[in-house]
């Protein structure tokens, strides 16, 4: 088992207020993670309405319906979304959010109308004029305005990443996973959640799940991701307000594309490798697993790092017979704790008979070039029949449980299926 200290093998990539270089996450670039200037409604974009086109007589002489944030509000986060409220009951239609300039920001509507989100943070210690229009359930039209003032940049501010790159391709059991430092405490997971966009071309649905203290979540869908599929992703986090007197650092997002479906499936019973891709076998390895006493861990991981050559260094291991430092070909992460797939020369007399890694999949150096080449980040791997299971965030570990069991993770109630997209 290749034991690298996480700060130094990926999670010192992981840049709390920059990227995390090392495995996918997303950059410091504040691209919006949505078309300014476009909605969503059902899966189809559609322009939005021209901000500067002035509202009608009608809506003029109409009961004012009530925004929030409330007009002459101070210090009001820069997470702040526009919501208003009808006399009576009703749908906002417009709204149209314009700094002390006449600089119109862009944003759009959630998909269950409860508020309008814009497309990029708003800006720290910023005077901002909402106009929202609506039509009550009478069919008369509103209009309401609230001038409000976003608060200063705060001191505190918790890290956070995105393990995502634009441009990208992953395998289809690539997770969104977030990660925070410290960790969201659980009384603000909810709010936090709701902040946390992913949209998916095709559409497919999907949940949130949080890993122990709050300092990782993932996102999936029930299935593996349709190959092919566009994800985009936003963590607009910045200036959101915790209960521990900390704000969000940063907005943070990516978009990135699914692959070819390609798994790969380990029988401790056979210690035997298949290799499918879009379905069909296209190899069969035989592999030496963990021994005994340093048994690899069954369940679904996924490739989460890919290094041609690397040195494995155990030597903090307490037991002595676990101690040693070698030169690694074609190495894949699979788990914090140092399983990885990797050629093993010299264990190729035992590959397919006999486990002797210290909880490593070990294949021969001609099998392990070959897969190494035919590998993306977030292909999954199963292993079955070991005397270890995976530990729950042991890695990127949303697919080593059921569906049902992922979703009890959400600190938000999600419909049977999947939640559906924001926008």
């Amino acid at each position: 088992m290749g034991r690298f200290a996480r700060a130094g093998a990926m999670v010192g990539a992981l840049v709390l207020t920059a990227s995390l270089a090392l495995t996918g996450c997303g950059g410091d670039e504040e691209k919006p993670a949505f078309v300014p200037g476009q909605q969503q409604v059902g899966g189809v974009s559609s322009s939005a309405p021209d901000p500067s086109a002035a509202p009608s007589d009608a809506a003029d002489a109409a009961p004012p319906l009530t925004v929030s944030p409330a007009d002459g509000a101070t210090g009001r986060p820069v997470s702040s979304e526009i919501s208003a409220r009808i006399p009576g009951g009703g749908t906002v239609s417009k709204v149209v959010l314009t700094t002390a300039d006449g600089a119109t920001v862009a944003g759009r509507m959630r998909r269950d109308g409860s508020s309008w989100v814009p497309s990029t943070a708003l800006k720290y210690a910023t005077k901002y004029t909402a106009t929202v229009t609506g039509t009550g359930k009478d069919g008369a039209p509103h209009q309401g305005t609230s001038t409000f003032t976003t608060m200063a940049k705060p001191k505190s501010m918790i890290g956070s990443g995105l393990y995502l790159f634009s441009d990208k391709t992953y395998g289809v059991a690539m997770p969104v996973v977030a990660e925070f430092s410290p960790g969201i405490p659980k009384k603000d997971r909810a709010a936090v959640q709701k902040r946390m966009f992913v949209q998916t071309d095709p559409p497919q649905p999907g949940a949130w799940h949080w890993v122990g203290n709050g300092t990782q979540a993932y996102y999936r869908a029930p299935e593996y991701w349709k190959t092919g599929t566009t994800l985009t992703v936003r963590l607009a986090l910045a200036g959101i307000p915790l209960s521990n007197g900390k704000y969000g650092n940063i907005d943070r997002s990516a978009t990135a594309k699914i692959g070819r479906a390609f798994e790969m499936s380990v029988d401790n019973a056979t210690k035997r490798m298949t290799v499918s891709e879009n379905g069909a076998v296209i190899r069969t390895l035989p592999v030496s697993l963990g021994k005994k006493s340093t048994p690899s861990s069954s369940g679904t991981m996924v490739v989460m790092e890919k290094k041609e050559s690397t040195v494995f260094d155990t030597r903090d291991e307490p037991d002595p017979n676990n101690q040693y430092v070698t030169k690694i070909d074609f190495a894949q992460r699979l788990t914090w704790g140092g399983e990885y797939i990797h050629a093993a020369p010299w264990s190729e007399g035992v590959q397919g008979r006999r486990n002797v890694s210290h909880g490593c999949v070990n294949v021969s150096m001609a099998d392990g070039r070959w897969l190494f080449g035919k590998t993306l980040i977030g292909d999954p791997i199963t292993v079955k029949g070991t005397e270890r299971q995976l530990a729950p965030g042991n890695g990127w570990t949303a697919w080593s449980m059921s569906w049902s069991r992922f979703v009890e993770g959400s600190a938000l109630p999600v419909p049977k299926g999947g939640q559906p997209e924001p926008f």
